[in-house]
């Protein structure tokens, strides 16, 4: 009796749990399916619909026309309104905004336009190109009127922006390494392309010997707006940054600029002084000296002032940078020292920018900005100033030719000045070829 109760109690509970595990299990075999639908459903529920397009307001590329269109009309406006009739037709501002105007077109056009087989044409082109219309196409010119200090002073400012953008992208260890080569390429091809069009002039143009010197240091200067850019965008990709290259030829180029203008002015005032040859000489040197010396006490400022603790430490640098070599290029020419603004201008960014090692890339993008607003100015005064009018048919053929012969002695020479210094063919024949760009100090 006593043992029967216990053991059918044991059997009860045996089989209650037997019962309920099925429904347990069926309960928890059912949970899954029931969140799976439910996780279905929220997914369903949470898909992006695809919006339709519709053509009003316009987007993309002619949103941006659009837009772009509108801000330039803007700008006019805003000038019209602060100056008046300068921004009518036939004022300075209003030839201005044209001449920049035409010249983003003109770039812009120009990186559209794609030839097969044929490499992508520079946006420089394009600006020179719609500078040259605007001058010689008769309806323009005669509403397009540009004061010639305005011209010159708006082109010498964005000189000096690539020479700052020329002294920031420096490298001071490839520039110690090449140091040597950096001196012969910045004098010799500049002296041999100056002398050889002295002799091609006086001969061929029956130029007296003085004014054949000068159109020699005019020819002998390198467009630093072709090539400083274009070896900064390749330092950036990286070619020919093991040897060095890129700072050689920025380096050179720069330093062959400031010896042309400072051949330039010496010949230039011994052709309308009447003191003698060695005063001239000795001030063009003067005026080397103090542009060395300024640039340096300016450059070794601006590298400890503002402090590393200031805010918007960039844009202070490049304001400084900038104010401080325009001033320095424009007040030159304003005191007779044309030679001293582009070498403080050059030792100061290049100082400065040593100093402030790796932080220096944000204001070499402040200074690209400037640059870009400043770019389709120089390029478009620059095809502004050659006028067809005033060409002589007779003396094109002569003019030509000179030039043409002068570069190619300059040419030859700097591959010979290349040699037994470890570059290869090819970066000799680079080496050669980057001297061919010109116009921008010219004009």
């Amino acid at each position: 009796m006593y043992t029967t109760e216990p053991n059918n109690e044991h059997l009860e509970d045996k089989n209650m749990q037997s019962s309920t595990t099925p429904q347990i299990l069926k309960a928890s075999d059912s949970k899954p399916e029931e969140t799976q639908e439910t996780i279905l459903s929220k997914t369903e529920g949470t898909k992006p619909q695809v919006e339709k397009k519709s053509s009003c307001p316009p987007q993309g590329t002619l949103n941006e026309t659009i837009t772009n269109g509108v801000m330039l009309f803007m700008l006019w406006c805003v000038t019209w309104s602060l100056s008046g009739p300068e921004a009518l037709p036939g004022g300075s501002l209003f030839g201005l905004l044209i001449i920049f105007y035409s010249a983003i077109i003109g770039g812009e056009l120009l990186e559209v336009i794609k030839m097969p087989s044929v490499p992508q044409l520079p946006p420089l082109l394009g600006m020179l190109l719609a500078g040259f219309t605007v001058r010689n196409v008769p309806f323009l010119s005669d509403i397009v009127h540009l004061s010639n200090t305005l011209s010159s002073t708006l082109r010498n400012t964005a000189l000096t922006i690539v020479l700052v953008q020329a002294g920031l992208g420096l490298d001071p260890q490839a520039l110690k390494h090449l140091k040597g080569v950096c001196l012969r390429l910045s004098m010799g091809p500049c002296l041999i392309e100056a002398c050889s069009a002295a002799v091609i002039s006086h001969f061929v143009m029956n130029f007296p010997w003085q004014w054949g010197f000068l159109l020699g240091f005019v020819l002998g200067a390198v467009s630093p707006a072709v090539v400083v850019p274009s070896m900064l965008h390749l330092q950036e990709e990286g070619y020919g940054v093991e040897k060095g290259i890129p700072t050689l030829l920025i380096a050179a180029s720069s330093l062959d600029d400031i010896l042309a203008i400072t051949g330039f002015n010496t010949c230039l005032s011994i052709v309308f002084s009447s003191g003698d040859i060695l005063s001239n000489v000795l001030s063009s040197f003067r005026d080397i000296l103090i542009g060395v010396l300024v640039g340096a006490v300016l450059g070794m400022f601006v590298r400890f002032f503002p402090s590393r603790d200031q805010r918007k430490l960039p844009v202070k640098r490049a304001f400084l940078l900038l104010s401080m070599c325009v001033s320095a290029v424009l007040g030159g020419h304003r005191i007779g020292m044309n030679a001293a603004g582009g070498l403080c201008t050059l030792v100061l960014s290049f100082i400065a920018g040593n100093g402030w090692s790796k932080e220096k890339i944000k204001v070499q993008k402040i200074i690209g900005t400037a640059w870009n607003i400043f770019q389709p100015l120089l390029f478009g005064l620059v095809g502004a100033e050659v006028s067809v009018i005033s060409l002589q048919s007779n003396a094109i053929g002569i003019c030509v030719t000179t030039l043409s012969l002068a570069l190619l002695v300059r040419i030859s020479f700097t591959f010979v000045l290349t040699c037994f210094t470890g570059f290869k063919f090819k970066e000799k024949i680079f080496i050669a070829l980057s001297w061919m760009p010109k116009a921008t100090v010219q004009a």
